[in-house]
């Protein structure tokens, strides 16, 4: 297979080769309206979350990139590397094991970001990891997928969609720097932020979740195979990350940050790539994939949130029944010493 890496402009004769079947037809208007609604919201969501970056924090990241190393070695080493083994291990069709190498070899995307905030993770790094993985995918996605499919022997070109990883910098960066500036200047005013935004990341995870079934019915393919790669990819991400994460002496903080990071992906940019890259007939057997990864990676990390959420909750009650405990304890041996002393006066 060659990889091309032109810019996103170079296929459009070949992403728009004949019309598309029934079952990728999409309402136009509703979905440009989705885009701009989702892209605003999501922008004003990587404004609030960056009102809990501290510069110093970020720059202390950046001097010592121990955290960032790791997660870029998550990302595109052990990602594409797992994309590989279960193209293989299920013997995917073509067009099948390249969509699932594709996802593999896709940078992380920003939901990581809200989910390391509800887990309490390191948000300095989870910004920093993003940002530096979309850079990275410049030279690494082209480098990893002309790596995996040199056994593969396809014909197939893929396009690197080098303007989509350009406008998901400008909507991370630009946002994130304002919400950094707000945080120095009005510590206060940015933990109202922080919590608005929480909430307009809930509610944007759920509109994004029932839009993508909505917009893309048609596309949904029942191949089982690939609803069960889709599973459980996400989901070897989080727990390879973490693993990784321990065994380099990573703090738990950064460990259930590199985690959520790792098993997070750009899904934007998975199907941008599928659709310059391969004719409408072939992406019928191809999008049901990053839609169905998209879901499940949903899933996960609202469980992973839920089992964070339930570990803080028993924590708490466990130090409570110890203080409790501890307050009886003292006013028994009070009322001991005051029945002692008493017992010695008489």
């Amino acid at each position: 297979m060659r990889v091309n890496c032109s810019s996103s402009s170079a296929c459009t004769a070949n992403s728009s080769e004949g019309e598309l079947p029934v079952g990728l037809e999409v309402h136009g208007n509703l979905e440009l309206v989705f885009t701009v609604v989702s892209a605003v919201m999501m922008g004003l969501l990587m404004f609030s979350l960056g009102c809990s970056v501290e510069f110093r924090k970020l720059w202390a990241h950046i001097r010592r990139p121990w955290g960032i190393a790791v997660g870029l070695l998550c990302q595109f080493g052990l990602m594409p590397l797992t994309a590989y083994l279960l193209a293989i291990s299920f013997s995917l069709k073509p067009a099948q094991a390249i969509a699932v190498l594709v996802m593999g070899c896709c940078p992380g995307g920003t939901i990581s970001n809200i989910f390391t905030f509800w887990v309490e993770g390191d948000m300095d790094l989870s910004i920093t990891m993003t940002t530096c993985s979309t850079v990275a995918a410049l030279g690494m996605m082209p480098l990893c997928l002309y790596l995996y499919t040199l056994s593969w022997n396809l014909e197939q070109n893929l396009t690197i969609p080098y303007q989509n990883i350009g406008i998901t910098l400008v909507c991370l960066t630009i946002p994130v720097a304002f919400g950094i500036y707000v945080n120095y200047r009005w510590p206060k005013q940015s933990k109202i932020i922080l919590q608005i935004g929480a909430i307009v990341g809930g509610v944007l995870l759920l509109v994004v979740a029932v839009a993508g079934v909505v917009l893309a019915k048609g596309s949904w393919n029942s191949d089982i195979t690939l609803l069960t790669i889709s599973f459980i990819f996400p989901l070897i991400g989080h727990v390879t990350g973490f693993l990784l994460a321990l065994l380099t002496h990573q703090s738990w903080q950064r460990c259930r940050t590199i985690s959520l990071e790792t098993g997070a992906q750009n899904i934007q940019m998975c199907v941008t790539m599928l659709q310059l890259s391969f004719t409408a007939k072939q992406l019928v057997q191809m999008l049901s994939f990053p839609l169905a990864y998209g879901l499940f990676q949903l899933l996960d990390g609202f469980l992973i949130v839920a089992a964070y959420k339930m570990y803080k909750r028993r924590l708490k009650n466990e130090h409570r029944k110890k203080d409790t405990g501890c307050a009886e304890g003292c006013h028994k041996k009070k009322s001991t010493s005051l029945k002692e002393t008493g017992a010695f006066l008489e």
